[in-house]
């Protein structure tokens, strides 16, 4: 089927609109960052929860600089950002979380990172056929 004129409008202004969902997105990530760093700053000193927050943000800015870039966006970057979440949610309420509750989060974790393991390994094993393997040499 051949894009008619109106779909390829609608196209074209979807497009739009996703190119400034990413800006205000990396906008908003760069402003977190910085209030992160100023809370650091005031602080005075750095935790692990200062650290995986800003590791969180880091890998939102590599996620959207890999989709600007190649213009995909792979499965293991949003896959990431969750480890990372998970990690920071366990550093920061560790004191109040019941036993359970930890031993689901970290479950969870390794769940999410054989999930990882299985997306490269389909990469690598399983190569897309319309067109060049662009996710085999990153990370």
């Amino acid at each position: 089927m051949q894009p008619n004129k109106f779909s390829k409008i609608g196209q074209r202004g979807i497009g739009f609109v996703e190119q400034a969902m990413l800006v205000f997105i990396t906008f908003a990530t760069i402003v977190a960052t910085g209030q992160a760093v100023m809370h650091i700053w005031v602080a005075g000193s750095v935790t692990v929860a200062d650290l995986l927050l800003l590791f969180l943000y880091m890998e939102i800015l590599t996620m959207l600089n890999h989709y600007l870039g190649s213009g995909n966006l792979p499965v293991r970057y949003p896959l990431y950002i969750g480890i990372i979440a998970l990690a920071r949610y366990l550093v920061l309420d560790i004191k109040e979380l019941e036993a359970w509750r930890i031993f689901a989060v970290s479950v969870s974790i390794l769940l999410i990172a054989v999930a990882i393991l299985v997306v490269r390994y389909g990469h690598v094993r399983f190569p897309y056929a319309d067109g060049p393997e662009q996710d085999h040499h990153s990370r």
